[in-house]
């Protein structure tokens, strides 16, 4: 994930921070590839059996089972490795913890979480810097040199508002770099930005998990200033939280929030962040590919979350998680949550650095999880209200014929059963988004709000039909 969670994307058939289906079928041994998110059924629930296939993502999770999904919450942690980003976990293999990230496993699969390798970078540099020294030792030492001045004053330097000099420059004030403490004295670091005049800092779930209950939460501008803060509230299935400044400054400028709909492949990113502890650090790329089915856990076995991802090549690592992916104009378009892990960090860091893998949040679905935090402190799904399998099948989503624990496969009264969804159906489209598993459904779903009005095809019995579901709701968590 720093992106920094470092998770394991869903798998490209049925295969983490999150939309719910009610008993979500258990997942299967993980498979070779990176892949699958943890299990979870159409209400975003996840299974409690064995965890859910996953592409490849925080680290490739296991395949998942074609046993029904668990109903309970929170949804098993995927098989693949934690979060990559730099944010708080506790010990090794915590959420995002950007210094002990555990080693991500290998699966199969599209979206995928990552964790930088800075000793990479450091050995390079050095070996430069030597070598450097070196030459110019020698050139001092030869007879017959000339030293030739250069001009003095080589013109103005512009740097216009559109360029990426001029987005850091005005985005990069109001970004904070986040310590997280638990009361065992673990925990790690993350990134948010400023999300209103408030105080309320936008950041992810696995960034602050560590300080949620009685631990140490800091956040600290480019200028060095720290301000102590606490957790308003936090949704771990959307792998997003808000934390608020305590004696906020005045002078908070929040940054403007874009439209993810509106974004396309190809179009210019710039993600700010602390990779591995480097507060303030710009890096830029592209969107390389939208609705990309990614889930990522702590790697504890306790946590997890899914996303409909935006991915991008802008270079994400360990403490990049929660920061604020921006658009050619610096208006946030996504939050910084996952990346694709190789599998081995070289070096003997045990860490793997980042392979232009980095996975976002749209802001869109973000945007509205922080307003629910901030206003109740609890989060909001939507489901349909029936157990998907997480088998590994790329023909779609199918209902299962048993639910999690006993509990019915199709929710009595909920929206699918409204819909004259049956067990057995194969659900292969929402609205326009092709379901080529039950992850990806779910990360569909998670992208609605309660209430919203979705088209579903499905097949039955060999034939196709189409009907409309009007998604439900479940507050919180557990």
């Amino acid at each position: 994930m720093s992106t920094e969670n470092e998770g394991t994307a869903v798998p490209p058939a049925p295969s983490a921070p999150p939309v719910p289906v009610d008993a979500p079928a258990a997942p299967a041994p993980q498979a070779q590839a990176p892949r699958g998110p943890y299990g979870q059924d159409a209400q975003g629930q996840a299974p409690q059996g064995p965890q859910g296939q996953g592409a490849s993502g925080d680290a490739g999770h296991p395949g998942a089972s074609s046993s029904a999904p668990d109903p309970s919450w929170p949804p098993p942690p995927p098989p693949t490795a934690p979060y990559g980003d730099g944010g708080s976990g506790s010990g090794p293999g915590g959420w995002g913890s950007s210094y002990q990230q555990p080693a991500p496993k290998s699966g199969r699969g599209r979206g995928g979480l990552v964790a930088a390798v800075l000793v990479a970078a450091l050995v390079a540099g050095g070996l430069g810097g030597g070598l450097g020294y070196v030459l110019a030792k020698d050139n001092d030492e030869s007879t017959g040199s000339t030293t030739v001045s250069a001009s003095a004053n080589g013109g103005d330097v512009k740097r216009d508002p559109g360029t990426t000099a001029g987005v850091a420059a005005k985005a990069l004030p109001s970004t904070v770099t986040i310590e997280a403490e638990s009361t065992s004295g673990e925990g790690g670091t993350g990134t948010g930005f400023v999300f209103d005049k408030q105080g309320h800092i936008v950041t992810n779930n696995h960034v602050v998990a560590d300080a949620v209950d009685g631990g140490k939460l800091t956040a600290t501008f480019p200028t060095g200033k720290k301000y102590d803060a606490e957790v308003v509230g936090h949704a771990q299935g959307y792998d997003v939280a808000v934390i608020k400044l305590k004696d906020a400054p005045s002078d908070l400028n929040p940054l403007t929030l874009g439209d993810s709909d509106k974004v396309a492949v190809g179009d210019s990113t710039i993600a700010i962040g602390a990779p591995f502890g480097l507060s303030d650090t710009v890096t830029t790329g592209i969107i390389s590919a939208k609705n990309r089915p990614v889930a990522s856990s702590d790697g504890s076995g306790s946590q997890a979350s899914y996303m409909s991802a935006l991915q991008t090549d802008a270079s994400i690592n360990p403490g990049n998680s929660g920061g604020p992916l921006l658009d050619a104009q610096g208006n946030v378009i996504g939050i910084n949550s996952a990346i694709q892990s190789t599998g081995n960090g070289g070096f003997g860091t045990g860490q793997s650095g980042s392979i232009g893998l980095g996975f976002a949040i749209p802001i869109n679905q973000a945007k509205y999880v922080a307003q629910e935090l901030i206003k109740n402190g609890k989060p909001v799904y939507a489901k349909i209200g029936a157990s998907v399998s997480l088998d590994d099948s790329s023909d779609g989503a199918q209902i299962t014929d048993q639910g999690a624990g006993g509990a019915a496969p199709v929710e009595p009264g909920g929206p699918a059963a409204k819909a004259g969804l049956k067990p057995g159906d194969v659900i292969t489209k929402l609205d326009d988004r092709v379901i080529d598993s039950g992850p990806t459904l779910i990360g569909e779903i998670w992208t609605h709000q309660p209430g919203d009005k979705v088209t579903i095809t499905y097949e039955r019995g060999g034939k196709q039909h189409t009907v409309d579901v009007t998604l439900g709701s479940r507050v919180g968590d557990n």
